[in-house]
This record gives structure tokens, C-alpha cells and sequence, in this order.
């Protein structure tokens, strides 16, 4: 890395996850001042708090005022609680405005992801005009000028206008005969999660939102929905790991609120591992009589725990992405189960030859290895079946109940399908190897 003196933009990006809060404040006053522009406004929201923590009060309104009033409502969201009004008061009054007004929205809601400068039109208007107006309000730094939003006086939205369709019209022509009159629209308070649905659904460059009374309110730009799209899925990929969402960046995570994340689901599992030792404490009596039994209990219910793991993450990456709703769940049980069905057959069939195959190579379950094979063979089946259905269901489950489906985590389905693998396992042994090995 250059020298500290000389530190340049890229220097500072690649050892800023590593640097402490006063080295990074350091550093970024190291930068030359076209540089630190470009680097603080590409950091994430938590980056640009921590710089401006550590600046002095002139130096943060230099930089928050840099910021578009949505950027500056995040960080504004993001920072400590004393520190939000001191922030709010380093805006100049009408950015303070618009940014009072989002705060009042939450935070995951569209009103509160909007910015309120867009370019507007009149549809009387002609496309002259219309182009002259736009020239203007390029001084306000609207969100986007690929799209001009039509607007009665009551500011109501009428319509849509391309800057392109604008300047292959004719001049005379009056905005209100270009413009696209069937608009996809956001209200206030659509979850963040729809809004990205919606976008990437129809391949749009930004979205307006609007409220009840289809009074424009504010755009959502793709750039915007960059960020929502890593934020959910970082969450959801953090829930489905068995443990909380983290608030802040990994490296940024103090150890103890580290801690208190994850030993919530840890000490969830581990009664529920406690109860696949007490599913088998009830089988005492087939295990002492074979014990070769005990061989195959990693193989059944890491089976089922792999199957309900995959579904269940299947299932919330589809709900995620809009492909899948509470309505579907009957589908789902039914696609699931011919999955089950299959993925078991094939499982089971492995699994019957393992035995087989091992009596043949190591002579090593006696003349009663058939019975163990096709024991080992139901189990699988059985399992695989059961694994894949409440993987499936149980994100369906959570979301009727009104939490998170990413909440099922893989090690929570695991840890159910386990206690069911055990019974079902032993169950099958004492109806299958009566008489012979039992």
C-alpha cells in the first residue's frame, strides 16, 4: 500500500474494512478532495455515518449536503440517536424539508426508500415547452431525467414521458399525446422487498410512488434497489444460517452483540437435538440387540436434514422473488411430494446397495443383511418424503403467522426432520428385523 501521505482512493477502499473508525476518519482526510467525494459517496450508508462521526460540524455539512435527500435520510436513520438532529440541522432548508418528510415513513416502507425530486411536466404542455422546463429543473438535481412524470395541478399522476420521446416529437405536439397513461405505480407504504420485485419484474429504471389519492410522492430509482436487493438478501441468507440478522457489517459487529445474535437459535437447536436423544433413548432396547443399527442413524437423518434443508430454502428464495404466495401452498405440497417420492427412491436405492455391496466385499452384517438393507431402504424413503414436505411448509407457516419465512432456517428444519428420522428408523427396524436381528 502507498505511503499514508500519498493515499489515493483505491488505498483507502481496500483496507477500509480492516481500519478502525478513527483510522478510516484519518484516512479519508487524507484524500485529495475530488477523491473523497467519489469515495463517500460510493460507501455504504454505515461507512458514511462513521465518517461523519468523526468529523467536526463544518466538515459534516460539506459532506451530508452532498448526499440526495433519500441518501441523507438513511444516513440520518443509521446514525445514533443524539446525533440526528445535529445532522438534520446541517441540511439546508428545503433538502431539511423533503428529508423530514421521509423520515416519517419507515424505513422499509417505499415512502421511506423515494426521493422527492424527480422532473415533472404539465400535459398541456407542448413538447417544446416541455423540454425548455426540463432544462431547468436539471439545477434541482432531479433523481433521474430518463423519465418526465405528467402532473395535473392537484398533483395528481396522469402520465409517463421518456426524454426520449420527447426530443423525436414534434415541438408543437402537447405532452399529453406522448405521454404513457398506463403507469406501474408504488404506494407509500409497499414493502421495500415489492418494490424490488416490481422493478426487476418489469425491467424498469424507476418506479414513482404515489398514495391513495394517486398524489405523486416521490421516485424509487434501480440504484436504490441495488441496495435493498443486497441488505434482503444478506438477511435472509444470515436467518437461513441459523442465527439473527446482523444490524451492522460483520467486521463492524462488536463480539458480545456477535454473540447475543447467534446463541438465540443455538440454544433452539440444541434442545431440539436434545429431543433426537430422547427419541432414541426409547429404542434402547432394539439398539442393544443391534447395535449395527447405530451405523446407519447418521446416514438416515442427515438425509432428511439435507432434503428439508434444500426445500425449505427453495421455497423462501421463491417467495422472496414473488414466484411463490401463501395461496400456492398446496401446489407446493403436492410438487414437493413427487420430489420427496423420487429423491427418496433414489436415496433408498443407494442405500440398499451400500449394504449389500459391504456384506458382499466384508461379509459385514450376517445372514440377515436383506432385512437391514431394505430397513435402511423404507427409512430413507420415509424420511426424504417427510424432509422435503416440512421444509417446504414451514416457511409457508411462518409467513401465515406473520414472521419472517426466513426464519426457518436450515438448521432449525434439520433439527425437526432429525427427531421424525430417528422414530421413523427404529420403527421400521422392529417391524422389519423381528425375529431375525430383534
Amino acid at each position: 500500500m502507498a505511503p499514508f501521505e500519498q493515499l489515493t482512493e483505491d488505498d483507502l477502499a481496500q483496507a477500509w474494512p480492516l481500519l478502525s473508525p478513527e483510522d478510516r476518519v484519518a484516512g479519508f482526510r487524507m484524500l485529495r478532495p475530488e477523491e473523497a467525494a467519489d469515495f463517500f459517496l460510493t460507501r455504504s450508508t454505515y461507512s458514511q455515518v462513521t465518517i461523519l462521526q468523526g468529523l467536526s460540524p463544518n466538515e459534516r455539512q460539506l459532506w451530508l449536503r452532498l448526499l440526495p435527500p433519500d441518501d441523507a435520510t438513511d444516513v440520518i436513520q443509521e446514525a445514533p440517536a443524539e446525533l440526528r438532529s445535529e445532522l438534520l440541522l446541517c441540511l439546508d432548508v428545503k433538502t431539511r424539508n423533503e428529508v423530514t418528510g421521509l423520515l416519517a415513513y419507515a424505513e422499509d416502507d417505499a415512502g421511506g426508500l423515494m426521493s422527492p425530486r424527480f422532473a415533472r411536466l404539465r400535459p398541456e404542455m407542448s413538447v417544446d415547452e416541455a423540454i425548455t422546463y426540463l432544462r431547468r429543473q436539471v439545477r434541482e438535481k432531479p433523481e433521474t431525467m430518463n423519465y418526465a412524470y405528467v402532473l395535473d395541478r392537484e398533483q395528481h399522476l396522469l402520465g409517463v414521458a421518456s426524454l426520449r420521446e420527447l426530443l423525436a416529437s414534434n415541438g408543437t405536439k402537447r405532452v399529453e399525446e406522448i405521454m404513457q397513461r398506463d403507469v406501474l405505480v408504488a404506494t407509500e407504504r409497499t414493502d421495500q422487498e415489492e418494490v424490488a420485485r416490481l422493478i426487476a419484474q418489469h425491467d424498469l429504471a424507476a418506479i414513482p410512488v404515489v398514495d391513495e389519492e394517486m398524489h405523486m410522492k416521490g421516485i424509487i430509482t434501480v440504484d436504490d434497489i441495488l441496495d435493498v436487493f443486497n441488505e434482503e438478501a444478506t438477511e435472509d441468507i444470515q436467518k437461513l444460517g441459523g442465527m439473527e440478522a446482523l444490524d451492522v457489517p460483520y467486521m463492524q459487529t462488536p463480539v458480545l452483540p456477535l454473540v447475543k445474535k447467534r446463541v438465540g437459535w443455538l440454544m433452539v437447536l440444541f434442545v431440539g437435538g436434545s429431543l433426537t436423544a430422547t427419541a432414541m433413548s426409547r429404542f434402547e432396547d432394539a439398539i442393544a440387540q443391534a447395535v449395527i443399527l447405530t451405523v446407519f442413524v447418521p446416514l438416515i437423518i442427515a438425509s432428511g436434514g439435507n432434503s428439508g434443508s434444500q426445500a425449505t430454502t427453495l421455497v423462501i428464495r421463491a417467495m422472496a422473488l414473488g414466484e411463490v404466495k401463501l395461496p400456492d401452498w398446496w401446489q407446493v405440497v403436492r410438487r414437493e411430494f413427487k420430489s420427496g417420492v423420487l429423491l427418496g427412491l433414489g436415496l433408498g436405492a443407494v442405500g440398499f446397495l451400500r449394504v449389500a455391496v459391504w456384506e458382499w466385499l466384508f461379509d459385514s452384517y450376517g445372514p440377515h443383511y436383506l432385512r437391514l438393507a431394505f430397513t435402511v431402504s423404507i427409512s430413507l424413503l420415509g424420511v426424504v418424503i417427510w424432509g422435503t414436505l416440512a421444509g417446504s411448509m414451514l416457511p409457508f407457516l411462518l409467513r401465515r403467522l406473520g414472521f419472517d419465512p426466513a426464519s426457518a432456517s436450515a438448521p432449525f428444519v434439520a433439527t425437526i426432520v432429525d427427531v421424525f428420522g430417528v422414530v421413523m428408523y427404529f420403527t421400521v427396524a422392529q417391524l422389519l428385523l423381528a425375529g431375525s436381528l430383534l
